[in-house]
């Protein structure tokens, strides 16, 4: 541990210097470069990426044994910073509000120490250094470089502002939703707003648009199955004194089961042509399928579990959200658990004040380096109940 500590402290200006550089999605070059930067410094293997931005490396392979991945996400947030920290971000609207440049540190301190320890280590570990985690869909593009390949299992970890520095929060089963987007657009007949009679009205069809979807959850889906309908976007009408043509609703659905993912989607869809139908004027629906849920595997997950209370971390079960997260693309092709460690921050993630305790990092980096080894020497296996 001694020894970490001194890793993590060499790492100290490390981390500040990505907080003050964000970098938005696909545009991470200057974060991609100091990465690939300290990996070779510590002659850590750098692999072929066909992505512009992200890292690929490996540690390992000098015994036969498994391939196992741990993943963080590097890109930053269009938020103007308000931390008050003394390394905030330089740029003007863009910041590191959801932790990325504490994940992607851990990372960093993670190879570094097991870079340390190669020779004993057997099996092979893939870092995986991923661009565009907050938009742009930057794990399925990950995973369609072929990098998987091989992979047994993926590890990931996300910062918890709710939880004190350094505690481990875990979830077997559902952790994060779905996310899904969807358009809506109606195009009638504009008008004067004197003479509605005329014309026909797109903010009527709207409102009950408006309506209706909010009972699609309360009305059609089993209330022990978890969804969202939210419309969070309107445009319609530029004066107040004429009936537009056009109207615009956009919005976001959350689910965890595909049966209910598929079931919302549906219902918006009738009820967008049912609603067009009654008011004499056309619909369109538009749907952009966001990252799948979040789903841990429940081995992994106990496994992490372990190896924390092994190391004397406080663990703590989280709640289910119906927040998204990308590394459930990695999930759907390989064994995954993704779980939370505590920042101590006041300020939510995404807010212009959230700030993130580097003293979590005598946590996270111990942990993964622990877990690493652990599923070395034991494997995946079935066991009991994960907390009691």
């Amino acid at each position: 541990m001694t020894q970490i500590k001194e890793t993590l402290q060499t790492l100290e200006p490390l981390f500040h210097w990505f907080h003050r550089h964000p970098e938005l999605a696909l545009s991470e070059f200057e974060t991609t470069k100091k990465i690939k930067q300290v990996l070779t410094e510590h002659a850590i293997e750098l692999l072929p990426n066909p992505l512009d931005t992200g890292v690929f490396a490996k540690i390992g392979g000098k015994h036969d044994g498994p391939l196992i991945a741990l993943r963080a996400d590097i890109d930053a947030l269009p938020i103007n910073e308000e931390s008050g920290l003394t390394y905030s971000s330089e740029y003007p609207n863009r910041m590191h509000a959801c932790g990325h440049d504490f994940h992607l540190t851990n990372l960093l301190a993670t190879a570094i120490e097991l870079k340390k320890i190669e020779d004993e280590l057997n099996g092979t570990v893939l870092l995986i250094f991923q661009p565009a985690e907050e938009v742009d869909h930057g794990a399925d593009k990950v995973v369609q470089t072929g990098i998987l390949e091989g992979v047994e299992a993926i590890f990931g970890l996300h910062v918890n502002t709710e939880l004190r520095a350094g505690v481990v929060g875990i979830k077997e089963g559902n952790l994060n939703a779905a996310v899904d987007r969807f358009f809506v657009s109606f195009t009638g007949k504009g008008g004067h707003a004197a003479h509605p009679e005329d014309a026909n009205d797109v903010i009527v069809a709207t409102g009950q648009l408006i309506g209706a979807a909010q009972s699609i959850v309360s009305r059609n889906i089993s209330p022990f199955e978890p969804g969202v309908v939210s419309i969070t976007h309107i445009e319609a009408g530029k004066t107040w004194n004429v009936l537009p043509s056009t109207s615009l609703l956009e919005g976001t659905v959350r689910s965890y089961a595909p049966s209910v993912r598929g079931q919302i989607k549906a219902r918006l869809q009738e009820v967008t042509r049912g609603i067009a139908a009654t008011n004499g004027i056309s619909g369109a629906f538009k749907w952009v399928d966001g990252a799948p849920a979040v789903v841990n595997d429940h081995r992994l997950t106990k496994l992490v579990a372990s190896v924390a209370k092994e190391q004397n971390f406080d663990v703590v079960p989280l709640n289910p959200s119906m927040g998204g997260e990308d590394f459930s693309s990695y999930q759907q092709v390989i064994p995954g658990t993704f779980f939370n460690v505590g920042v101590s921050s006041d300020y939510p993630v995404h807010n212009s004040k959230f700030k993130a305790d580097p003293k979590a990092f005598e946590t996270s980096v111990p942990l993964f380096i622990a877990l690493v080894k652990a599923y070395f020497e034991r494997g995946l296996s079935d066991g009991e109940t994960l907390l009691s």
